[in-house]
C-alpha cells in the first residue's frame, strides 16, 4: 500500500482533467497529487479513505479533495458495477486573476475548506452528480461552465461533513517526497510487527531525535501517534469486512486487547465494537 505521487496532465485542450470509471477495484491506489480533485460515484456501497478519515458509503459518494491529500480510489473492492467520475484540476487553475473575481468569493471559501476534504449529501449531491456524469459529452467548453455550475452548487450548499484529513508534508519538495516514502513503505510494509523508531530513523539518515523532530513537523503527529492512527485505520478496514474485534486487534498489529480498545477510542471517537456495531446497522437498514 505505497502511498504515490500521481503525475496529473489536463486534457487536451482543457485546464482540467476527466476520468471515467477507471476500473481500478482490484487494486489498492494510496496516492496523493498537487492537483484539487471532485469524485462522484455510483455502487452499491464502498468505501470512503480520504487521508485519516474513513467510513462507508452506500449506493453513491460525492467528495472535493484538496492537494496533497493521500486517498484511496473510490472503487476499491467493489466488485458490482461502479460508475466514477473524477475531474482533477491545479489551485487557480483557470488563473489568479479569474479566481480573484468577486463573482468567485464562494468558490475560493470552498476550495479553501476543501484543503482538509469535504464530503457532500442529500440533494447536493444529487444535483451535482447529475451535472458531473454528464460532463464528458459536452465540448470543452461546456464542460467548462458545467464544472463553475458544480462549484456554485457545492459553495452555497450547507449539505456536507468536514472530513479533517491532514495533507502530506509538502510534496513540493522532491527530496522529502522520497524520505516520507521510505517512512511510510516501511510502515506499510511491518506495521503487523512492532515498529523501533530507531531503525526508522536509519532508514531517513537521521540521529533518533532529530527524526522524531522531523516527523512531528511534517505530518503534525508523533511517530508513535502516526503508527497507531494507521494501525486504526487498518483495524476499521478489517471491522469494515465483519470480522471480530479482536481479529482487527491483531492483525493490524497490536498486541494487546485493551490498549487496542483505548487507542481506537482515541482516534475514533468510539470503541471497535460500536463502530462495527454501527457500520453493521448501516448496511442492514438499506
Amino acid at each position: 500500500m505505497k502511498v504515490r505521487l500521481e503525475a496529473i496532465k489536463p486534457d487536451e485542450d482543457s485546464s482540467f482533467k476527466i476520468l471515467l470509471t477507471p476500473r481500478l477495484n482490484e487494486l489498492f491506489y494510496w496516492h496523493f497529487h498537487r492537483e484539487y480533485e471532485i469524485v462522484y460515484v455510483e455502487a452499491e456501497s464502498g468505501i470512503r479513505h480520504i487521508g485519516d478519515h474513513i467510513s462507508r458509503y452506500q449506493e453513491s459518494d460525492l467528495a472535493l479533495i484538496g492537494p496533497d491529500i493521500p486517498h484511496l480510489n473510490f472503487d476499491y473492492g467493489v466488485k458490482a458495477t461502479v460508475e466514477t467520475v473524477v475531474v482533477q484540476m491545479k489551485e487557480n487553475f483557470l488563473g489568479e486573476a479569474f479566481f480573484s473575481l468577486p463573482e468567485m468569493s464562494a468558490v475560493n471559501t470552498l476550495f479553501e475548506r476543501a484543503r482538509t476534504g469535504l464530503a457532500f449529501y442529500g440533494n447536493t449531491k444529487k444535483l451535482a452528480g447529475e451535472k458531473l456524469k454528464g460532463l464528458s459529452a459536452l465540448s470543452h467548453l461546456d464542460q467548462l461552465i458545467c464544472l463553475l455550475q458544480v462549484f456554485q452548487i457545492l459553495a452555497a450548499s450547507e449539505e456536507f461533513i468536514e472530513l479533517g484529513a491532514r495533507p502530506i508534508a509538502k510534496a513540493s519538495v522532491l527530496k522529502e517526497q522520497q524520505r516520507l516514502h521510505r517512512i511510510y513503505h516501511y510502515i506499510e510494509t511491518h506495521y503487523q510487527e512492532p515498529i523501533d523508531v530507531n531503525e526508522v530513523a536509519k532508514l531517513s539518515n537521521l540521529t533518533t531525535a532529530a527524526f522524531c523532530r522531523y516527523f512531528k513537523k511534517s505530518t503534525h503527529l508523533t511517530f508513535t501517534d502516526f503508527i497507531n492512527r494507521y494501525r486504526i485505520n487498518q483495524a476499521k478496514k478489517i471491522l469494515l469486512q465483519q470480522q471480530s474485534v479482536t481479529e482487527a486487534c491483531y492483525a493490524s498489529g497490536f498486541e494487546n486487547l485493551s490498549y487496542f480498545n483505548r487507542t481506537f477510542r482515541k482516534f475514533a471517537g468510539e470503541n471497535p465494537s460500536a463502530f462495527r456495531k454501527q457500520q453493521a446497522s448501516r448496511i442492514n437498514t438499506l
